[in-house]
């Protein structure tokens, strides 16, 4: 049955890391029955990883082109691997198996989710096909080893299983969408797709691993849930994001709100839509001494694409408190609970040198990945910071509380957004009403003449708007047409600076 992956760019290690993945050119029982234990015991949260048959490796990266298996030694490897793992690997433990054709070539893929019931123990060597000793196995980088000492307890330490990745008896397959099933698959371009039609619902969700139980009793993970329902804030309360946005640097009643609320991935993806056409704005600058203008933007959108996609990935769904967005003319903030983990030091993290690998939401990072919305690699942080500087903006600002409850991340705005007029410039009293009347909307030539009682073609407004509009704190809603009789005048975000400042 077909995986719920995209095969190129699990082999290619696009939307899997590396050390995620074994590659095998033949079967070696031992080796991978130690590897699988491993990924079932899912160390650092990661998601667990895949063992794939039929590619030799070198340095952990697949050698093309591949030798590949004969279909004889699939099917025996395939039936070789199920006592394996009945016999030889304990609590009972069954991985994914799908053959796959690539580069015309058969190879076996082996899905190994984190497992249920960890900690896992496997046989450490065979004598006359009789297991000889167990012990742990885990993954450390591209590597499968027993842990030591402080691993070992600290594997059975965290063996329950994250919250995410928890079958939810509450709820049943019927609370899972087709569409949005059918829909993320298309969309990875997964081979599942394909065959989605020609399958039972309950099939593909248990080969997607959304679900657990025997025929009887089937239910949904909690992630499945929170992707795969129309509205998983009614299941987990406050599962939102909340996009508060005030028009002054000051939080006072003077604001708009928004609270986007259905499936998490489409929660990111409006709040990063609405951040994009609605708060990031760009200014270019032409240099006399280069042919290329200067652009940048008063707050990178890169960089608070990796802001929401990491409070996604790392929020607690047990916690009800939405992510929530504050938007204000000289900062962003976003705040998500919890904070982060207590290992990590917060001058590490302000330094972009993160290097836990130990993941709250092991299933949510792996749909995130999918849909090319987060890395999951520890690059979230430093390109966050990169961002900004690459944009000639204030670094960004991460803060938590002493026990970690809250996670505020402050993204400042680029200068250049926020410089104020020269001190020895002094505006008269018309001209501040004006900009005052053309802050929250543009203004026509008439409404601003009304606001001052004089006619319209007065010499106070021949004088004034010429005068403001110099001094860029005026601009014309239509630009490249001056003198057009459907014009209006917008306060700059340099006006609304000085007046936010200044009175």
């Amino acid at each position: 049955m077909p995986l719920p992956i995209n095969i190129n760019d699990l082999i290619n290690g696009t939307t899997v890391e590396w050390e995620r993945i074994e590659f095998k050119e033949g079967w070696n029982d031992l080796d991978i029955l130690h590897t699988i234990c491993a990924f079932a015991n899912d160390f650092s949260n990661l998601g667990g990883g895949y063992v794939i048959i039929g590619i030799a490796e070198k340095d952990g990266r697949p050698i093309l082109p591949l030798k590949g298996l004969k279909p004889e030694q699939a099917d025996k490897i395939q039936k070789d691997l199920l006592n394996l793992c009945k016999q030889k690997l304990k609590p009972d433990y069954t991985p994914i198996v799908e053959p796959v054709t690539f580069h015309d070539k058969l190879i076996l893929i082996i899905w190994c989710p984190g497992g249920q019931e960890r900690p896992y123990e496997a046989a450490e060597s065979f004598a006359k096909g009789i297991a000889v000793a167990k012990h742990y196995y885990i993954r450390k980088f591209s590597n499968t080893v027993k842990p030591n000492k402080t691993e070992k307890e600290e594997l059975i330490r965290f063996a329950a299983v994250p919250y995410d990745d928890r079958v939810n008896h509450k709820y049943s397959l019927n609370d899972l969408s087709q569409g949005l099933v059918r829909s993320f698959l298309q969309e990875i371009k997964s081979k599942l797709f394909d065959e989605f039609d020609k399958l039972t619902f309950e099939d593909v969700c248990r080969q997607m691993n959304l679900v657990e139980g025997p025929p009887e009793y089937i239910r949904p993970k909690n992630f499945a849930l929170m992707f795969f329902n129309d509205h998983p804030e009614k299941i987990f309360p406050k599962a939102q994001i909340e996009i508060v946005n005030f028009q002054t640097p000051v939080a006072d009643k003077n604001f708009t709100e928004i609270n986007l609320e259905g499936p998490v991935h489409h929660q990111l993806r409006d709040a990063l839509r609405y951040l994009k056409t609605q708060v990031i704005k760009e200014k270019v600058d032409k240099v006399s001494y280069q042919a290329e203008a200067i652009r940048y933007f008063n707050f990178p959108y890169e960089a608070l694409e990796e802001v929401l996609a990491n409070a996604v990935y790392h929020r607690n769904y047990e916690i009800n408190e939405p992510i929530e967005i504050r938007i204000h003319p000289d900062r962003i903030h976003v705040i998500s609970f919890p904070g982060p983990d207590a290992s990590i030091k917060m001058e590490a993290m302000q330094a972009g040198k993160v290097l836990v690998r130990r993941y709250r939401n092991r299933q949510i990072g792996n749909i995130l990945k999918e849909l090319k919305l987060t890395e999951g690699k520890c690059t979230g942080i430093p390109t966050i910071l990169k961002a900004m500087e690459k944009n000639g903006s204030p670094s960004a600002i991460f803060e938590t509380d002493d026990e970690r409850q809250s996670l505020l991340v402050t993204i400042p705005v680029h200068k250049s957004f926020t410089a104020m007029l020269p001190e020895n410039i002094i505006l008269t009293e018309n001209e501040s009403a004006v900009l005052w009347l053309c802050y929250n909307a543009a203004a026509s030539k008439a409404e601003i003449a009304a606001k001052l009682k004089v006619s319209p073609n007065s010499g106070t407004i021949k004088r004034l708007l010429p005068k403001l509009i110099k001094m860029e704190l005026l601009q014309y809603t239509i630009p490249d047409k001056p003198k057009s009789s459907s014009q209006k005048y917008l306060c700059t975000e340099l006006a609304k600076n000085y007046l936010e400042n200044n009175f």
